[in-house]
């Protein structure tokens, strides 16, 4: 059981029993093209075929918009952006969203495709040019390849708790993606000193810490969280 699996639990059931339903409902079509674009504020299910796999994702807002691109961690999936609203949020916003459960998680087929190549090719299935990464925790190991590999395609970077920042801080020294890096006070599965790390690696980075927050800090802190993420969106996504 990893660290996010253990505070899932310790925390209860029900945002996993709601993410269950939540990520069965609606049609599926064979990519997020295939289906109709929804309005601003509506989030819809899709799948396509990835690697050779099936791929579950969650989209919303107007396509052509700046995207926003969201992972989750070991205990979650895309069902839970959609549950705290920050789907809803950011397409209400007029940017394209995309919640992807990653390979294994969630309803995504299992992939032996590595980690280190997910998201940059994810981004060309998907037909995105750019994107700010939203990656916390266990995602950390997708995201980080592509920020260092692929600056160009990465408006930004959110950084939540992530995974792997003793590895990718000193690769990632002296990177011009911006970045947003957000922990927890209250963290114990990635102590909080790796925040100020992982900020120095960048040029521009701005921290943000969740006071009293856990691992998983938007889900202590959403609304804080939101308003930082609209902020920094807005300056870089655009």
């Amino acid at each position: 059981m990893s660290p996010d699996d253990g505070w899932r639990v310790a925390a209860g059931l029900a945002l996993l029993a709601v993410a269950a339903c939540t990520g069965g409902e609606g049609a599926t079509a064979s990519s997020p093209a295939a289906s109709t674009s929804p309005a601003a504020g509506a989030i819809l299910p899709s799948a396509m075929d990835f690697r050779g796999q099936r791929l579950h994702l969650l989209t919303g807002g107007p396509e052509g918009a700046p995207a926003v691109l969201l992972l989750h961690g070991a205990a979650f999936s895309s069902a839970t952006w959609q549950e705290l609203g920050t789907l809803d949020l950011l397409a209400g916003h007029g940017l394209r969203v995309v919640a992807v459960d990653l390979p294994g998680y969630g309803k995504s087929a299992a992939s032996d495709a590595p980690a280190e190549s997910f998201v940059e090719d994810l981004l060309v299935a998907l037909g995105l040019s750019r994107a700010v990464l939203v990656a916390p925790s266990l995602s950390g190991l997708h995201a980080f390849p592509c920020v260092l590999a692929h600056p160009e395609r990465v408006a930004g970077f959110v950084a939540v708790a992530p995974a792997g920042v003793a590895e990718w801080a000193p690769r990632l020294a002296g990177s011009r993606v911006p970045a947003l890096i957000v922990w927890g006070t209250a963290d114990k599965v990635f102590p909080v000193e790796q925040a100020k790390h992982l900020a120095d690696a960048f040029k521009g980075a701005t921290p943000l810490y969740l006071e009293g927050a856990r691992h998983p800090a938007y889900l202590d802190a959403t609304d804080a969280f939101h308003d930082a993420l609209l902020e920094f969106v807005g300056q870089v996504g655009r």
